[in-house]
């Protein structure tokens, strides 16, 4: 069996290239396709599979300013021919569908997203546009959307990493999926007996993230916040965050490992279509303290292995903290860690070879 798998881009490791990661090791000799590839930037796990790339690798600084060629992605998508292959997953939450294949071929999107920034969260990601650049960027968005819609209704199976992100689905492709979340590596966490003072966020540092509440929280709770990541945003938080919020980067995975399993709480403040990040919290027996929306809706039990706040402010976030701080005692690492031990890889493999065996894929 000739397996493809057509991921957005390559240009360094977040959540979607974790999952790229396990259909790695589910499909071992499958060939990957993206837009822009980075390969300094890439795991060896990836790496080591033959990686094609679209006619946007190739043009003026694609690697640094890839997004400026979003509406040329469906045409680089439609010129691959991927006719060869039997089986071909699109990873999906930049363009990675739209491609030639066999009448044959079965087409599986492993869907992180229907693209945030075509839809519900346009003005998260515009907020720091000019009135001009809005206006060019919102009918781009109105051309990606009618191409989006019309690529996803070929598409034989659809996988959503969650319950949030399979209504999303519902909502803007008016297509069914089945639920599979992605998997973290539990054995590269591990729990802290000794607590230190100090609360976590671990974030790219872009608007839709929404760190500037857990800032804001911070700044008027005078507690520690360690900020681990970094991002477009970066200058601008430094800039409003008192001395008790400390800005960590470069941070390799062993350290990575050690502030989750040393803090006494993750903040998590954004929508997230699944989220990676709380997982790990939990596999370190580190609560999370989360908006209550997104994929976090799938694993958090609040007063068991975290704490919600239900509105997206730092008014909000506050409350919660000073609930966690009078609570903080009552939550049990081990079972916090516990919690979240079936989301392995074996789970997410087995569970994505019986989604496909409907079409005869073994």
């Amino acid at each position: 069996m000739k397996v493809a798998i057509v991921h957005y881009w390559l240009i360094k490791m977040r959540g979607g290239e974790k999952v790229l990661e396990n259909l790695c090791k589910v499909y071992p000799n499958a060939d990957i396709y993206t837009h822009v590839y980075n390969k300094n930037k890439i795991s060896t796990i990836i790496n080591n599979h033959t990686i094609k790339t679209t006619f946007i690798q190739y043009l003026p600084f694609s690697i640094k300013f890839y997004k400026l060629y979003l509406p040329l992605m469906p045409l680089a998508l439609k010129l691959l021919n991927l006719k060869k292959y039997d089986l071909i997953i699109s990873s999906e939450s930049g363009p990675s569908k739209g491609f030639t294949k066999s009448d044959n071929s079965i087409h599986v999107c492993y869907c992180h997203s229907p693209m945030r920034y075509l839809y519900d969260m346009t003005e998260d990601y515009l907020r720091n546009y000019n009135f001009f650049y809005k206006k060019v960027i919102n009918l781009i968005f109105t051309f990606m959307k009618k191409w989006d819609f019309k690529s996803s209704q070929n598409i034989d199976l659809i996988i959503a990493n969650s319950s949030f992100v399979a209504n999303r689905i519902k909502k803007y492709w008016k297509k069914d999926s089945e639920v599979i979340h992605p998997s973290i590596n539990i054995d590269e966490f591990y729990i802290d007996n000794i607590k230190e003072d100090y609360y976590l966020v671990l974030s790219e540092l872009n608007e839709y993230k929404r760190v500037d509440i857990a800032i804001d929280a911070f700044n008027k709770l005078n507690k520690p916040l360690y900020v681990i990541g970094d991002g477009p945003l970066i200058d601008k938080y430094k800039n409003i965050s008192n001395s008790n919020i400390i800005f960590l980067s470069d941070i390799n995975d062993k350290e990575k490992s050690m502030y989750l399993s040393k803090s006494k709480a993750l903040v998590f403040p954004g929508i997230e279509d699944f989220g990676i990040v709380p997982l790990e919290s939990m596999a370190s027996g580190t609560p999370v303290i989360a908006y209550k929306k997104g994929g976090v809706l799938d694993y958090l039990e609040d007063g068991f292995n975290g704490i919600f706040f239900n509105e997206q402010s730092s008014k909000s976030l506050i409350n919660s903290i000073k609930k966690f701080e009078k609570e903080k005692n009552t939550f049990n690492p081990n079972k916090i860690r516990k919690s979240v031990l079936n989301f392995t890889f074996d789970n997410f493999s087995s569970n994505f070879n019986n989604a496909i065996k409907k079409y005869g894929i073994n």
